[in-house]
């Protein structure tokens, strides 16, 4: 087997390590073609391909992490990570633990941890290398490692429980949701949304958002009331997707650009998070972007009473 047929092989969990590590799709992207200009380069074949790799693509992706966390200090609104359009039936074994690993829930908590305590709870806990593997990776002791691996287990279960929801359930949920958002019905919005529901808007400063979030139940469900149904006013649509692992769309306009994504967030049968990216920079790698502005404006018009 060639040099790229083994690359070729790995590249699509190459790709999931770095996108947990650093929950930006462009910069996993990046990260996986320094590797492979790494391998190609490198003089010996090495023992384990795999292994290779995966410590070269989890180092680069900390040095990247530790230098995105600067500009996620800046910026401005509510950093959300760049949604990833995800296959529900693709490794149907692993699909929930690989799914809950990705949620817009799970990288924000990643957001918690240092840069090295992140990739060894992705290496662990996510793809089950052993500890010399980590170590290996992360160019740390086993011991370190574990101590690592405890820390970071203590702060994702602290913050939120495994996803757990039966995928059938979770889908008929998410039908009653969209069908209720379409219509602009609010108590049937109500009924599928937590108490505390947030709904937490990125848009960068590039486009219109909710910077600072909207909660409760009947908050979120009028607001959202209120804005969907004009959609069809503007010949927008939402192209129902799965994205991170979870239900979501694809908000498109009248010519099926990409206006923005919507994903949920379900928890002991309930949403109880919408997260919405419209920035216009984390969706380049979904399809061409709509001029979110000028949708915007044309929502606005929307709203305005017909004479």
């Amino acid at each position: 087997m060639t040099r790229v047929e083994e690359f070729e092989e790995l590249r699509a969990l190459l790709f999931a390590i770095a996108y947990r590590i650093l929950g930006s799709v462009v910069d996993a992207q990046d990260a996986v073609q320094d590797t492979w200009l790494r391998f190609e380069s490198s003089a010996t074949p090495p023992r384990s391909t795999k292994a290779y790799l995966s410590a070269v693509v989890t180092r680069v992706s900390i040095d990247v992490l530790r230098s995105a966390r600067v500009r996620r200090e800046q910026y401005v609104g509510q950093w959300l990570p760049e949604p990833l359009l995800t296959d529900p039936y693709q490794d149907p074994a692993r699909s929930a633990e690989l799914a809950d690993s990705m949620s817009m829930a799970a990288l924000l908590l990643l957001e918690r941890l240092s840069p090295l305590e992140r990739a060894v709870f992705v290496l662990r806990e996510v793809f089950g290398f052993s500890f010399p593997e980590v170590a290996a990776a992360v160019g740390r002791s086993e011991a370190a490692c574990r101590q690592l691996a405890v820390r970071a287990r203590r702060h994702m279960d602290a913050g939120r429980p495994r996803f757990e929801a039966d995928r059938r359930d979770r889908e008929q949920l998410a039908a009653r949701f969209f069908e209720a958002l379409r219509d602009g019905d609010v108590d049937g919005l109500q009924e599928v949304l937590a108490a505390d529901v947030r709904l937490v808007g990125d848009g960068g400063g590039k486009a219109p958002a909710l910077a600072n979030g909207v909660v409760g139940a009947g908050n979120v469900a009028r607001l959202l009331a209120v804005n969907f149904p004009l959609l069809a006013r503007i010949d927008a649509t939402m192209d129902r997707r799965e994205l991170n692992g979870e239900p979501g769309a694809i908000l498109r306009d009248r010519d099926g650009n990409v206006v923005g994504t919507l994903t949920i967030d379900v928890l002991g049968g309930l949403i109880q998070t919408i997260h919405a990216v419209v920035n216009p920079d984390k969706l380049g790698h979904i399809g061409p972007l709509a001029d979110v502005w000028a949708v915007n404006r044309e929502l606005r018009q929307a709203r305005l009473p017909r004479i």
